[in-house]
Formats: C-alpha cells, sequence, structure tokens
C-alpha cells in the first residue's frame, strides 16, 4: 500500500479514517467488546482507554507530520546509503548527538573527511555523492564503507550505517568488528512465487539455518533451501519460522543479540540467496515467519546501534532505563520518533524486501513491563497488567506495529513471546487490544520439563497438566509446544534427552535388545506432543530436530568448547537411518501434523475435556468432532474404559501412537469399530467404550 496518506477524525463518533490513494479504512473503537468477553476488565476500562488513546493520538500525530503511517514506514527507501538509477548516491542517517558526519570506505581512498555530510533538522544528516564523469557509481558493488561520527570532544568514531542491508565477518587479520559492504548486485533475485493464502490451522517448524546441517559448519541458505525445506513439508507443517536472521556478530547468541537490523546475516549467504530460499518455501504453500528483535539491542558499539552518536542514547534510553541487565543488552527508546521510523520501517523492509509472511516478536514481556519481567512472577491479578509497571510507550509501539502491519498486509502474522498473560494482547487493536494475532503458550514446555525432571509417572498430576494445557484466554490465540529452543542449549535437556538420556548412545538401533528407558521414552515423547498439539492452543510450534528426538544438547562454538561445531548442527543421518528409532517418532509427527490438515483441530473451539481420571492416569476429551484419548499410566491397560464422545454414530481409529510403524506394541486393532451409546459421560451426550493400553494415545474419527 503506497501513496499519500491523511487522517481526519470524526468528532461525534470518535473514529478515525486513514485515507490512502486506493483504499479508506475506517477504525472504529470497540472496546465495549472486551468488557462483554471478560467482565472482570471493565474494573480497568480507563486505563484500557488510556492506552488505546495514546495509540490512536500517535498514530494521527503520523498521519499529520509525515503524511500516512505508509511513507513513516519506508525510511529504508531514504535512509541509509542508496544508489540510485543515474548512478549518483543518496546517504541519509539520523545522529542527534554527532557534531559531524563523514562516509569514507574503499571509494575515497579510505579518507576520513573527504566525503562530509550536510546537517539537516531534527538531527538528521545527509550527503549526495554525483556519478563518475564517465557516468559510473563512484561507490561499487561489493566495496566496503564506514561512517564517521565526530563526537563534542573532536574525536572520529568509526561507525556502521543501522540502515545497512549486508554487513560481513573481516578476514582474521582485519580483526573481529563486522564490516559494511555495499550490496547492489547487477541482477537482484526476483521472486516467482507470491505469498501463500494465510492458513486457519498453523503448524510451525522453528528453524535455525546455521545449524540445519549434519556437517560441522555453518549451514547456508543455499543448503537449507535444498535440503531443509523438503523435510519440512514432508512432515506436513504449514509455516516456517527462521530464527537469527537479523545479523549477529556474536553466533552463540542464538540470534538474540542483533547488531546490524537491517541485514540479514551473512554468515549463512547473501540476501539474494535468502529471497530464493523464502520464494521455494512459498511454492510449497509455507508461510515464512521472522524472528523478529525488538526488544533490545546488542552492546556492541563498532559494529553495532549502541552509541552510534557518541552519546549513551540516540536509539536507546539513557542511563540504567537504557540498559538490560539479566541480558546485558541496550533498550529502546519507544517515545522517540527517530526510533519508531527506524523499527516500523525495518518491519516493512522485510516485509517488502524479503516477502516475510509475518513475525515472531521477541521479548514481549521485557518490553511490556518496566521491570523487564526480571524476577517478577505473574498471579493472573488485573492489577499487574493496569498498573504502573506496564511501560506504556513499549505497548503502544507494539500496537501501532500491529496495526500498521495488519491493514497493510491482511494476512500477516504476528505472534507474541510473551509469558505475562498480558490480557488483550491478542485481541483486535479496534477493540483495546495489543493486535496480535498469537501469543506463545510458553508455560506449557516449563509444565513438561517439570514433570518428567521432578516427579516419577505415576505420581503425574493430570488435572494440574490438563489445566496447563487449556489455560488461556478465552478468543485469543495461542500457540503451543512441547519444549522451546532455550531448552535445546548446553545446560538443558531436550524432552527426549530427558526421557531417555544417555539410552540414546546404546539402545536407538531397531537390532539393539530392548530397553524399558527408550521404549518409555518413544512412548511418552510421541504422547507429550499429541496432547500439546491436539489439546494446548489454536497453533503448534516445533523446535528444528524435535520431531525426531533429536539427541544431546545444543552448543554454539565458543572458547569454552574449542571452537566446536560438533554440537552445532542437526544430525539428519540419524532419523534418515532405517535401523535407527528415530524415525519412528518422526514418522508419528507427521501422521499428527497430516491428521490436523485434515480435520483443522487448531482452527476449531478448545477441546472439552470430559475424563481426567487421577487414579487411572486417563485424560480423554475431542475437538473438531475427534475423541482423543491418553493413558497415561506406566502399568496399568484399561480394557471397557468409557469416554465421553460427543456425537452419536460409530467412530473409528485414526491415530494410534503404539501402532508397529510408530514404535509402537501394536496393541490396538485398527479394524475396530466404536459405536456410540446414549448414555452421557464426562459431561458429554455420549459415549463409547474403548481399550486404553498403558503409555498410549490414539484418536477416534466419526465414520460418514
Amino acid at each position: 500500500m503506497g501513496g499519500n496518506t491523511s487522517s481526519s477524525v470524526n468528532a461525534e463518533s470518535n473514529t478515525t479514517v486513514e485515507k490512502d490513494e486506493d483504499v479508506a479504512v475506517v477504525l472504529v473503537p470497540e472496546i465495549d467488546k472486551l468488557f462483554d468477553r471478560d467482565p472482570y476488565l471493565k474494573l480497568h476500562e480507563d486505563e484500557i482507554r488510556r492506552r488505546y488513546g495514546a495509540f490512536d493520538n500517535l498514530r494521527n500525530e503520523i498521519n499529520d507530520s509525515e503524511g500516512g503511517i505508509a511513507t513513516f514506514t519506508s525510511a529504508y527507501k531514504s535512509f541509509g546509503i542508496h544508489i540510485n538509477q543515474d548512478n549518483s548516491v543518496s546517504c541519509k542517517e539520523w545522529a542527534p548527538g554527532a557534531c559531524q558526519l563523514y562516509l569514507y570506505g574503499d571509494f575515497n581512498g579510505w579518507e576520513k573527511k573527504r566525503n562530509p555530510y550536510q546537517k539537516l533538522d531534527f538531527g538528521k544528516w545527509e550527503l549526495k555523492i554525483p556519478a563518475n564523469p564517465d557516468g559510473t557509481c563512484p561507490i561499487k558493488h561489493g566495496s566496503k564503507l564506514k561512517i564517521v561520527v565526530e563526537s563534542e570532544d573532536g574525536s572520529l568514531l568509526d561507525r556502521l550505517s543501522p540502515w545497512a542491508t549486508y554487513v560481513v565477518k573481516p578476514p582474521v587479520e582485519e580483526g573481529f568488528t563486522y564490516q559494511q559492504v555495499v550490496w547492489h548486485p547487477p541482477q537482484k533475485y526476483e521472486f516467482q512465487h507470491s505469498r501463500p493464502k494465510r492458513p486457519g490451522s498453523l503448524r510451525i517448524y522453528e528453524c535455525h539455518v546455521g545449524i540445519a546441517t549434519t556437517e560441522g559448519k555453518v549451514g547456508s541458505y543455499v543448503e537449507f533451501r535444498e535440503n531443509v525445506i523438503p523435510r519440512i513439508v514432508k512432515l506436513g507443517y504449514n509455516a516456517l519460522q527462521l530464527m537469527a536472521i537479523m545479523e549477529h556478530a556474536y553466533y552463540g547468541s542464538f540470534g538474540y543479540q542483533v547488531t546490524s537490523f537491517y541485514a540479514v546475516s551473512s554468515r549463512y549467504g547473501n540476501p539474494e540467496e535468502l529471497k530464493e530460499l523464502i520464494d521455494v518455501a512459498h511454492s510449497h504453500g509455507l508461510v515464512v515467519l521472522l524472528d523478529v528483535v525488538h526488544s533490545h539491542a546488542s552492546k556492541n558499539v563498532l559494529d553495532g546501534l549502541n552509541q552510534f552518536d557518541g552519546t549513551d542514547s540516540c536509539f536507546f534510553h539513557g542511563g540504567a532505563r537504557g540498559e538490560h541487565t539479566l541480558w546485558d543488552s541496550r533498550l529502546f527508546n519507544y517515545s522517540s520518533w527517530e526510533v519508531l521510523r527506524f523499527l516500523l520501517s525495518n518491519l516493512r523492509w522485510y516485509m517488502e524486501e524479503y516477502l516475510f509472511d509475518g513475525f515472531r516478536f521477541d521479548g514481549v514481556t521485557s518490553m511490556l513491563y518496566h521491570s523487564r519481567g526480571i524476577g517478577q512472577g505473574f498471579s493472573g491479578d488485573y492489577n499487574e497488567y493496569f498498573g504502573l509497571n506496564t511501560d506504556t510507550e513499549a505497548l503502544c509501539y507494539l500496537t501501532l506495529a500491529n496495526h500498521m502491519l495488519h491493514e497493510m498486509y491482511p494476512d500477516v502474522i504476528t505472534v507474541a513471546e510473551d509469558v505475562s498473560g498480558m490480557p488483550a494482547l491478542c485481541r483486535p487493536v479496534s477493540e483495546g487490544g495489543g493486535g496480535f494475532d498469537y501469543r506463545l503458550g510458553m508455560a506449557i514446555p516449563d509444565k513438561w520439563i517439570q514433570l518428567l525432571k521432578e516427579l516419577k509417572d505415576e505420581d503425574w498430576n493430570v488435572g494440574n497438566l490438563v489445566h496447563t494445557l487449556t489455560n488461556r484466554r478465552w478468543m485469543e490465540k495461542t500457540i503451543a509446544y512441547a519444549e522451546s529452543h532455550d531448552q535445546a542449549l548446553v545446560g538443558d535437556k531436550t524432552v527426549a534427552f530427558w526421557l531417555m538420556d544417555k539410552e540414546m548412545y546404546t539402545h536407538m538401533s531397531v537390532l539393539s535388545d530392548s530397553s524399558p528407558v527408550i521404549d518409555r521414552g518413544i512412548a511418552l515423547h510421541k504422547m507429550i506432543r499429541l496432547i500439546t498439539h491436539a489439546l494446548g492452543g489454536e497453533g503448534y510450534l516445533n523446535f528444528i530436530g524435535n520431531e525426531f528426538g533429536h539427541p544431546e544438547w545444543l552448543d554454539f562454538p565458543r572458547v569454552g568448547n574449542n571452537e566446536s561445531y560438533h554440537y552445532a548442527r542437526r544430525q539428519w543421518n540419524l532419523v534418515d537411518d532405517e535401523l535407527l528409532k528415530y524415525r519412528y517418532l518422526n514418522d508419528f509427527d507427521a501422521a499428527m501434523n497430516h491428521l490436523e490438515e485434515q480435520y483443522g483441530w487448531l482452527q476449531k473451539d478448545p477441546g472439552y475435556v470430559s475424563t481426567k481420571h487421577e487414579g487411572d492416569k486417563v485424560i480423554s476429551f475431542d475437538r473438531a468432532g475427534l475423541v482423543f484419548v491418553f493413558n497415561f499410566n506406566p502399568t496399568q491397560s484399561f480394557t471397557d474404559y468409557r469416554v465421553g464422545v460427543p456425537a452419536a454414530g460409530k467412530y473409528r481409529l485414526v491415530l494410534d501412537s503404539d501402532d508397529h510403524k510408530f514404535g509402537g506394541h501394536g496393541r490396538l486393532d485398527h479394524n475396530t469399530n466404536y459405536f456410540s451409546f446414549e448414555e452421557p459421560f464426562g459431561g458429554r451426550p455420549y459415549s463409547t467404550m474403548v481399550y486404553a493400553p498403558c503409555r498410549t494415545s490414539f484418536v477416534l474419527a466419526p465414520m460418514d
């Protein structure tokens, strides 16, 4: 959506109208819907309306001052360093604390002061370099550049442009500071495929390109495109979430200490190769989400945003408010006009230049609260969300970002990494909400680790487990996941490693002796993932490799491990080996996803739990017309076990974790028909009788 934008406010209806060249959008506050859905929010109506008013005022200011949100969020077209069609060069930066800016590099023999910027209003600087007399560009594709910032004391400080689109790690002899490289190839990649339609059910495969190779090295965009995307498609996922894409000088940061916000990581390849990766994903119907980090930034000075203009502030709050003590990073000043321009344009950049389909916003809890969530527990008391601890400026930024994205890209997907449970965060902006489509169900993986780490199987509280899986805000969508990427890091364990540990080294061969540890681990791994998938939310997420129970841990090269890549990779050879049991878990994961594709439980109402029997350790529920039965009992199987069903008729078995093809014992007869009885059970109008083997889950579907 482009063109000039203006706004007007209807005083009688208090609605705001945004007018663009070809579209008029009327945003009608519907905050009363929040109170109808959750009357307890009525006690905080004044604060909710105040927050909405802050967003609306900011949006109107942007419309009045900048010609509309579309123009304001397209700053990447003018800021930074640009080669124009006539081969002249235009440069623009925001450095309010600088006394002077210069551009130098290969193009001028690295003479620092030969090309000074001209100072503009509001801390902006501009430089125009004409084309060479022969019409060629004075700055070539692939040449290296730096910005020099002259501070108040006369010091000349080397910096990279905050808007740099390509930065590279230097040769060893040139140090460790990343270098800005002009990326203006004669032939840019042209996308062949349009964005897929937004899926009703979101099944996300979370990936890290660098570790997605079997070899002990950094994986590439090309290798990922050729080798990993086909796996994802075969597994039945419909969304690809890419982490560690925004450039980060320290590989071991997992991509969360961003140094260059507009540059995609060069350690995996160049920008055109990432574009082709996304295009190929789109050709398979995969939507591609970017793990975007706008919650904080690396403290790096020479190749980061920190102290860009020679001062402690610029993009960040000065003093203690600008420091994240736990992450040792800088915190953005979301009240700054130019910071808003920078961050909102950053989202547009990835949507327009790379055709991403949406974002997973990292560190939202840190953004939402002045405490940054450090040492703070959230009990669910609404006063925790609507008091003075909430950072309204950050919330306003997130609301504005969601408003902008959803207005310009109707099929966009935004996900909040929020552990606090902020009410209305995932409701539309027009209702006074934060505008996110989903939040991550972060309590779920914590619950699984607690059960596996602290309790014997027979001591599991299935009622508490069901509560964790179902405890989410009504009509605010949640993405469920059984384990997080953090659990894969050295010092923690994946679900598979908690279950099977060292036995994975000796008993994962189909030719090896039977092992009770492996049998238990394979059985529970499948059950944990299925109940999380089916009961835990309106979306599902899996971290790369966890679908087949990837062994060991993830450890990036560092001094402590002699810079080894041995644990910074994915051992695809394990799941590809027909003689190893990893394929059982992989095949079950695929069957689970394909069944969801067929019945669409993620886009239906939450599951109705009809059984949660503490003594038997049995859970049953129905969702999307399917009946799910889980027997977590380690030793007891149950015959003629009654479970509630939602409708009368005949049911058949459509998924069985105990199937031989999934590494099970084959105790269920797949030719059995399950007839309903006109006998209500567990709050359902009908019931049926089933055989529920120990440590087994299965799914029944109505027969036509």
